[in-house]
């Protein structure tokens, strides 16, 4: 069997300033599943901590009855110790790792206990944890903390393929200083993020290309994986709305091949409606499944709360997972032409969108009634509001020139273009490559 590699991953250091935070909380690592929450987590244990004693809830329900007699921390390591006698309990050298909580979330209770008991660090970590909370009985609030788990950004694609930190700073450095990239560099960056458009950032297929060199059974595996996002429906929520979660999932795709791709439920179901399919689009978004990017009244801040919330678009968590859901001729246009416009240039909204949502930022567009004023998405600094227009070549951005110029949006003060091409500054707007959207906070913050 051949042992697979452990690719360095963003959380590596945010779990190591946990542990150095000398009265830090019971820690909750959420996500999507796949996204490699586990792999991350024991990586970091075995690492550091002498003793590391891992309980999946799935691979052995049996441990689900370590709450019978309570949430006490010593009643719990004492049922656990009864089930496993080797499991060694070494005050303030030990790690208790709860995997796959979303199979008893009660868990999450004891969470206050063990750190007013202070012996051991915990780490708990599941998949469907946003569907999951109601079911707490206590859920300790305030005795715990959290990290949510994206898959692998391009930032983490690089370092698999062997490039080291510092590769972030040149590309960022060019960006800030709008020096455009050479040929070779612009070349080799876009190779790169072709490359991780197709395998997306789920680590099992990462990691097969990395280990293989090609993308031989990369397809293969992102069917097997959006196989199990569909179980999941159907293990973890009621008969009565899988249907209809599974209809909604299997929408996406269709709504980004559309000129307009708002939600709309009538194309799902003739007479459907959004009270109907709205609990199925929150239940993907609580799951990790959906990134929903919402029209805003106004493109003024706050852009939070000045959104309609019945008007949205869904992207994606995964664009590989996402081509992978395509049909064949598209496919094929993409991995074969690199056609990026693909699909409307849905395909490539879902690649910036990703890239936004996997910097913590929440996501939104703006498309005025009764015009053609459309605009991608939208970030904001302190002061001012940054539209942002995303091109699959590298033509006129005739909406993100209109409200530069409109006296009406005074936040607004320059704007972004994502392109199939270099760097460069005109008329108030900074014309990226697509595949600096990685870094597009960490440009408006020294910006």
């Amino acid at each position: 069997m051949i042992k697979k590699k452990y690719l360095k991953r963003k959380i590596d250091n945010q779990l190591l300033t946990w542990k150095e935070n000398i009265d830090h909380f019971p820690l909750i690592v959420s996500g999507a599943r796949q996204v490699g929450k586990s792999s991350s987590i024991l990586h970091f244990a075995h690492d550091y901590y002498e003793s590391v004693i891992e309980i999946n809830f799935i691979d052995h329900p049996e441990y689900k009855q370590i709450i019978e007699n309570g949430y006490s921390a010593t009643s719990i390591t004492k049922l656990i110790s009864l089930l496993n006698p080797h499991a060694k309990f070494i005050e303030n050298r030990t790690l208790i790792f709860f995997d796959e909580i979303q199979e008893i979330p009660d868990i999450l209770t004891s969470l206050k206990f063990f750190y007013l008991d202070g012996r051991y660090d915990v780490i708990c970590s599941g998949s469907l944890l946003g569907v999951h909370y109601e079911m707490v009985k206590s859920f300790g609030v305030g005795y715990s903390t959290s990290i949510k788990m994206h898959a692998m950004d391009f930032e983490e694609f690089l370092w698999a393929n062997g490039y080291g930190e510092e590769i972030k700073d040149d590309i960022l450095a060019h960006m800030i200083n709008v020096v455009p990239f050479s040929e070779i560099e612009l070349r080799k960056y876009y190779s790169l993020f072709f490359d991780f458009c197709i395998t997306g950032g789920l680590p099992r297929v990462v990691e097969n290309y990395i280990r293989k060199g090609t993308f031989e059974n990369c397809l293969q595996l992102q069917k097997d994986l959006v196989t199990e996002y569909k179980k999941d429906v159907a293990k973890y929520h009621e008969k009565l709305d899988q249907i209809r979660i599974l209809n909604t999932f299997e929408s996406i795709p269709i709504f980004l091949s559309k000129e307009n791709k708002k939600f709309m439920p009538s194309q799902i179901r003739k007479k459907g409606t959004l009270d109907e399919y709205m609990p199925c689009i929150q239940w993907l978004k609580d799951a990790g499944l959906a990134l929903l990017c919402h029209n805003l009244k106004s493109p003024q801040i706050p852009l939070q709360g000045n959104y309609d919330e019945e008007k949205f678009k869904i992207y994606f968590f995964d664009t590989g997972l996402l081509l992978s859901m395509l049909d064949p001729e598209s496919q094929q246009d993409f991995r074969v032409n690199r056609n990026f416009g693909i699909y409307k240039g849905g395909l490539y909204e879902n690649i910036i969108a990703e890239a936004i949502s996997k910097q913590e930022r929440a996501l939104f567009y703006y498309k005025k009634e009764n015009s053609t004023l459309e605009e991608d998405f939208f970030l904001r600094t302190e002061d001012s509001v940054v539209p942002i227009e995303v091109k699959a070549g590298n033509n006129k951005a005739k909406s993100l020139e209109a409200l530069i110029k409109s006296r009406s949006y005074s936040e607004i003060r320059f704007g972004i273009k994502l392109t199939n091409g270099n760097i460069g500054y005109n008329s108030q707007i900074y014309t990226l490559p697509h595949f600096t959207s990685f870094l597009l906070t960490s440009f408006l913050e020294e910006k």
